[in-house]
């Protein structure tokens, strides 16, 4: 297991790969943007943690409820009710928002089941999908299904948003 930082939110191996992202980034001039829901701000927190972020980090989207992720981002509210807002087409359009409402390059958006409750038969607890817009490109998705408590799940989301940026560049 990885080692906690202090404040117990992620682990330090998360830490030293924002690090890594926000030092490739910076040397290709790319800036991020977050559109985040299931994991309340944890990914742009990483980065942020990180001195000298801002060069990288343009803003962070956290839209917790169906509202935010309407109003904040523009996800069609019709979207959230046919596929719900655990769903490939919500992350997809999460960062597609996010990157339209910033001055990114990339925007990375996750929507999941973090737990204990609201999983169901379909989504259970540990579902998140992944949605990565880069300007000029049709967004990506990505879906995992992490074990553990909600702690854990968040912190493999982090850690999964980071590679899937990484891997983009």
């Amino acid at each position: 297991m990885n080692e906690w930082t202090g404040d117990g939110m992620l682990p330090e191996s998360t830490l030293i790969e924002a690090e890594a992202l926000l030092s490739a980034c910076r040397s290709k001039r790319i800036m991020l943007a977050t559109a985040e829901s299931c994991t309340g701000g944890l990914i742009s927190a990483a980065l942020t943690a990180i001195a000298g972020s801002s060069d990288v980090v343009d803003r962070g989207f956290v839209t917790y409820s169906n509202q935010a992720k309407s109003e904040a981002i523009g996800v069609p509210m019709a979207l959230i009710e046919t596929h719900g807002a655990v769903s490939q087409q919500v992350a997809a359009a999460m960062a597609e928002g996010a990157l339209v409402r910033s001055q990114a390059a990339i925007a990375i958006a996750v929507t999941g089941v973090a737990g204990p409750g609201g999983g169901s038969a379909d989504k259970p607890v540990g579902l998140v999908w992944f949605g990565l817009a880069r300007t000029g490109s049709p967004a990506i998705t990505d879906h995992k299904i992490f074990p553990g408590d909600r702690t854990e799940i968040r912190a493999a989301t982090v850690a999964h948003a980071l590679k899937m940026i990484r891997d983009s560049l």
